[in-house]
This record gives C-alpha cells, sequence and structure tokens, in this order.
C-alpha cells in the first residue's frame, strides 16, 4: 500500500459521515478501478475508526475469485475477457456467509491470497468484537445490504502510472484488456453510490 495524505484527508471525512450514523454492525463498501486506492482507503478509515472506539475490520473481496490465480488468465482467455471479467468471477456464496458470520459475531474463515506465492491461504477471525466491516473491492458496493457505498472516480487510465510504481501487475496486452472490461463493469456500478471521490480525492454526497 501506498498511503498518502489525499488517502487521509478522505478517510476522515468518510469517518466523520459514520461518526454521524453509527450502527451495530455497520458495513461499507469501497469500488474502484484498479489501482485507485481502495485498499488504502480502507485501511485509513478502520485504523482511524480505532481512535473513536469503533473496531473496523477490512475484508478484501478481490481475494474471493472463484478462479484460482495461477488458472485466471488461462480461464479468462479461454472464455473470452468479454465475456467472463467482471463480477462474476467472484465467489459471492463464501462472501455472503462471511459476512453474515460478522453479522453474528461469530468465527468466520475465508480465503485470503497470499501475493507472494499466489496460493489461496485460508483467513480465521473472530468478529465477536469487530462492529464494522469495510468491504473493498473492484465491485465491493454490490454487496447486499451495505449501510455506506463509497465509489472511487480515478479509471485506470489515471492510475496506470501508479500501478506501474508499485509493480502491481504486467502492462501487457492481456492486462489491458482485463483492465478495460474491469473499467466498464465498475462504471456501471457509480448510480449505486452514496459518496463519489472524484479524481483528486475530493469527497462528496452522490
Amino acid at each position: 500500500m501506498l498511503i498518502t495524505e489525499k488517502h487521509r484527508e478522505a478517510g476522515e471525512q468518510i469517518i466523520q459521515m459514520i461518526l454521524k450514523q453509527p450502527k451495530p454492525k455497520m458495513m461499507i463498501a469501497i469500488s474502484g478501478e484498479s489501482g485507485s486506492g481502495k485498499t488504502e482507503l480502507a485501511h485509513v478509515i478502520a485504523k482511524g475508526l480505532r481512535k473513536h472506539g469503533i473496531l473496523a475490520k477490512p475484508m478484501h473481496i478481490d481475494n474471493y475469485y472463484r478462479i484460482h490465480p495461477y488458472q485466471r488468465t488461462e480461464w479468462r482467455l479461454q472464455h473470452g475477457i468479454e465475456n467472463v471479467v467482471g463480477p462474476e468471477e467472484y465467489d459471492w456464496a463464501t462472501i455472503n456467509r462471511n459476512i453474515y458470520e460478522f453479522k453474528q459475531g461469530l468465527s468466520s474463515t475465508g480465503p485470503c491470497v497470499d501475493l507472494v506465492t499466489e496460493q489461496i491461504d485460508q483467513l480465521t477471525t473472530d468478529y465477536k468484537d469487530i462492529d464494522m466491516l469495510i468491504i473493498d473491492g473492484l465491485y465491493a458496493i454490490k454487496t447486499q445490504d451495505v449501510d455506506l457505498r463509497v465509489f472511487i472516480e480515478l479509471t485506470y487510465h489515471e492510475t496506470k502510472k501508479a500501478q506501474l510504481v508499485r509493480g502491481k501487475e504486467p502492462q501487457n496486452e492481456y492486462r489491458m484488456q482485463v483492465l478495460e472490461q474491469e473499467h466498464k463493469q465498475v462504471q456501471t456500478l457509480k448510480p449505486q453510490a452514496d459518496v463519489l471521490i472524484d479524481k483528486e480525492y475530493a469527497v462528496r454526497l452522490a
């Protein structure tokens, strides 16, 4: 993660929105394109809420792809990037089960991708004392029963440089086709947002 002042400022504004409408077992979702700062924002919000006595747990639903990282490129190429890249690549049954376990304050086990080995580990979390879930991912605001939906308007066109700096993924023809298809899919979610973060990271109500 590359957390900057813009993430901290936007995060603080969202924290103030949360504090005005606190709710038991509250859920926030943050959507945006690759490299737009979803994970950084989720981290800043979660850490900032601790100062107010609220324990918030980030849930990165990009861990929940149905196809294993080793197999995903071949699978997408076989089935057509324009046909399969999108929300249906996610294992929504497991996402919804983990969310239910959070709501019930239960112990919950879900996937966690090791970015070094690309193995899928199983991470167990005890949600008994967790007050809030912050769900981030490309299509996070599609999640049901979310209390606050945040959409980052930066597109992959603006984040290309940041992704190269971070060494996130190779910028080859395949990757650019995936980013373009994700762009089309993610942008359809914007009307569902309660809060928009623009390209300068200014926060406003939708």
